[in-house]
Parts: C-alpha cells; structure tokens; sequence
C-alpha cells in the first residue's frame, strides 16, 4: 500500500496575530517581547506598585485604550461583561483599578490582536495542500480544530474539489497567540498524547507542546510526533535545545510502542545545530537525505541554503527503508524563484514555509 506523510507549516488558515504580518522582524519580536512581559506581569498572584506601572506602559504602547476601538491596535485585553474590570479611566488616561490587587482580583486575559487573512493568501494555502495530496498532514500554525475542519470542507473540498479528510485533530497547546500543531488524516486517529516541555513552570508563553498521534495503517500502529520548536525570535535556543533532548526521549518511547515512527514539524533550526543534535544522535533518518530527493536544500524563504532549512519529516529507520520518493513543495513561497502564478506577494502567498512529503510503501 502507497501512502503519503507530509508536514507543512501552514502559518494559520483564516485569522492571524497581526504583528506576523508586518514583514520587519525587529517591530515584531518587540511587540512579541512586550506581550510576553505583559502576560507574565498579569500572572502575579500579588500586583506590586511597579507591577501596575509595568502594565499600563505596555498596554499604551501596543495603542490599548479602555474603548479600545484604537486601529492600530496590537493587543487586546479580553474581558467578560459584568465582571470585575482591569482597568478604569478614559482613553489612554488608564490605570490599574485600585481594588485589583492581584490575578485573582479580574477575570480575562490579553491576547494578540488578529486579522483575516486575504482570501488569495487562504485559497493559496489550499492549493499548497491539494498538490501535496497527503494521507498523513502535520499542520503547523493553526487556529484550532474547528477550523481544520471548515479549511477541510469549506476550502479544501468547496474550493478545489480535493478529497475531504474524513478525521482531524488538534489539542489546543500552551502557545495562546493561535499557532497550533494539528492534523489532517485519511486514516483513523486511535489516540492523542499532548506532552508540555517546560514542566517546571507550565505557564511559560511560548513554551511549546509535543502531541503524538496514533493512526491506524490497516491495523498496525503509526505514531506521529508534531512539533513546533520555539522561535529564534528574542533568542530561544535553550528552549529549543531543551525541546530537541525530549522529543529525542519521546521518539525512543514510542519506538518501544511501534517500528513506524514519524518526527515532524516546523523545528526554526539548522541540521547540525545543537537542538537538532539530540534528533540527528537517534536513529531518525530525515526524509530530504533520501536518495530520491532532488532539489535545494532549504524549506523557508528563498530555500536555497541549508541555512533555510528548518522544516523536517523524519523516519524511524523501519519506515525510512520504505520511502520510495521524497519532494518539497516550495510554490507557495513568495520569496522562491518559481512560485504558484496565483502568489504574487507576501500578502497572498500560502505561507513563507514549504511542504515536506514523502512516499511511503507500507
């Protein structure tokens, strides 16, 4: 039986945080900064003096006002009606409510504010998809599982007549800025574990979650591990090394449960690195070291070096003696010199990642 596995890092499917969308790295990751400062400070059991200040700086300078009907607006406090109130006072003369001592003290939550997506930019990440055709799909930055499903019946079907997948899942992971990890299938989904790396403080923002999926390949047990490594954005390379050790731990565990085994997803680092070292000391075989596999070595941007490889699709030895073919999409990228003719932008484009697939005969 042939069938394919794929992994895509999809950079959301209808809405996203608008501060990824700005095409400068150093206003985002300051706004990513800020916004990680500010959900930490709003976490304090206790608000001391500075606290409070800490937090009005940065809700003014991300334009948060109490109407908050601001357009340039880059976060969003989020609260229930009729509740105890956060804040008090008039435009941007705002302040901490005095009665508000503590997280205990409010009910809500900040989060980034978000935009549609253009329907050229949706549309181009359906195509993204039909043409890789996938069995298996790992995607990476999406909104929830909702979603997946509307993408599947509403675009993916509605739009390009592709074959609906009959299962998809998505565990909501410990990123809250809307980029989780989940899958399309045309396999059954038998089980799902969901493994947060940071166990020793769970609400790090930008922690990452490591789910495994189990899928039924005809009654033999495949076992997927999606990941989403943490950024280069405001540095990261502990936690990416941190997340490289235990999803190395993870896959030698689920080698005891099954012989197929897949590790995969948007990785935001180098072969060779030191998070990657942990993954390339196992025996994972990375699907673009394949014999078949013919093309520039990178999976971001312009893919040309092997500095833009970030993306992986990675074997368990039993599975990689059975790839027969291994491509990369890479039409959907602006920045690749031969894109899609329907990608004529940043704006448009499906995503600034490729899709990696590989053939499999089980």
């Amino acid at each position: 039986m042939s069938i394919r596995i794929a992994t895509f890092n999809c950079e959301n499917l209808f809405r996203r945080p608008i501060v990824f969308g700005g095409g400068n790295d150093p206003i985002r990751d300051a706004v990513l900064e800020d916004f990680r400062k500010l959900v930490e400070t709003l976490d304090h059991d206790t608000y001391t003096a500075h606290d409070k200040t800490k937090i009005i700086e940065l809700l003014k300078k991300h334009s948060v006002d109490v109407s908050q009907e601001i357009s340039t607006q880059t976060i969003l406090v989020n609260e229930p009606r009729g509740q105890a109130r956060l804040l008090k006072g008039e435009g941007r003369n705002i302040e901490v409510r005095a009665e508000v001592t503590g997280r205990s003290d409010w009910v809500g939550w900040v989060e980034l504010v978000k935009n549609d997506l253009s329907w050229d930019a949706v549309k181009n990440t359906a195509r993204v998809i039909a043409e890789v055709n996938a069995d298996i799909l790992l995607t990476v930055e999406v909104e929830d599982r909702l979603t997946l499903h509307r993408f599947n019946k509403q675009v993916l079907t509605g739009q390009f007549d592709a074959e609906p997948y009959p299962f998809n899942m998505l565990i909501d992971g410990n990123d809250i800025r809307g980029i989780d990890v989940g899958l399309f299938s045309r396999h059954p989904i038998t089980s799902v574990r969901s493994h947060i790396f940071d166990e020793k403080d769970s609400r790090e923002i930008f922690s990452r979650d490591c789910p495994e999926f189990e899928i039924d390949i005809d009654g033999e047990p495949l076992w997927l591990l999606g990941n989403h490594f943490k950024s280069k954005i405001g540095g990261g390379g502990d936690k990416r090394k941190l997340q490289g050790e235990r999803v190395a731990q993870l896959y030698q565990a689920a080698l005891e449960r099954s012989a197929h085994v897949v590790v995969a997803g948007d990785l935001n680092d180098t072969p060779g690195s030191p998070p990657l070292g942990f993954l390339e000391a196992t025996s994972l075989k990375d699907a673009m070291t394949h014999d078949s596999y013919e093309g520039p070595p990178g999976t971001h941007g312009k893919c040309t070096s092997p500095n833009d490889k970030i993306d992986y699709l990675m074997f368990s030895p039993e599975l990689f003696a059975k790839v027969d073919k291994v491509e990369v999409e890479r039409r959907g990228i602006f920045e690749f010199g031969t894109p899609f003719d329907t990608v004529t932008g940043p704006g448009d484009q499906a995503s600034d990642h490729a899709a990696i697939v590989a053939e499999l005969d089980l």
